[in-house]
């Protein structure tokens, strides 16, 4: 989904910018009966400047306007335990857990190992630590959110291959307020299929939560 060449200004008046209402704006072009389950997963790229949406979903998209073109084709990827292939992945790292009422919440990975580094610490703020053992943030989010990955591969039925392993791009996502929302990290590397059936429930699925803010869909392409 892109802007039409010579439309791009009346695109961007039909476009919502913004984590928050992208997803329902990306319902006009998949139109579906009132009441609809989300059928689709999403991520977005910048492209010279504008902004183009990579989709995939069970129902064929349509332009809402002459200002948008659709370029779709039918997704029904070949695999073969033991492939090998490359990824590109948006996620939202997070962990569950539970207060002492047995009430569960969600958070952000490398918040999470923050807390309890400071804890180990007997700190409060992340700036008092000082000591040369404390880990730099680019570090941190490597080690967090590579576990968190490598703890899901199981279930997405593929094998990282380790030493390809890019994790970069984190960012945190906050709300009018200054709340953190929810956070966001790129995965790539290469990969290689363990359970065909689990990873195609996982490329229609989606991987991890926040997918309405455009997390979640895994990119395969063949290596070379």
């Amino acid at each position: 989904m892109t802007p039409t060449p010579g439309h791009e200004r009346d695109a961007a008046h039909e476009w919502t910018g913004g984590a928050y209402l992208e997803h329902q704006w990306l319902w006009r072009f998949l139109p579906a009966p009132p009441g609809s389950a989300r059928s689709f997963v999403f991520r977005r790229r910048d492209v010279d400047g504008l902004p183009r949406f990579y989709v995939v979903s069970d129902r064929e998209p349509v332009a809402p306007s002459a200002h948008w073109q659709v370029q779709s084709k039918p997704y029904a990827p070949s695999l073969a335990v033991g492939d090998r292939l490359t990824f590109d992945l948006r996620a939202n790292p997070v962990v569950t857990t539970r207060n002492a009422a047995g009430k569960s919440a969600r958070h952000d990975v490398v918040m999470q190992a923050k807390t309890q580094l400071l804890k180990a610490q007997k700190l409060t703020r992340w700036a008092d630590w000082q000591t040369p053992d404390r880990p730099t943030l680019p570090d941190l989010v490597r080690e967090t959110c590579g576990q968190w990955l490598q703890a899901r591969c199981q279930r997405l039925g593929i094998a990282l291959v380790d030493e390809s392993l890019h994790i970069e791009g984190y960012e945190q996502h906050r709300g009018k307020n200054g709340e953190l929302r929810f956070s966001t990290v790129d995965f790539s590397g290469q990969l290689q299929v363990v359970d065909v059936d689990a990873l195609r429930q996982a490329l229609f699925g989606g991987v991890g939560h926040a997918k309405a803010f455009g997390c979640g869909l895994l990119l395969l392409r063949p290596i070379g």
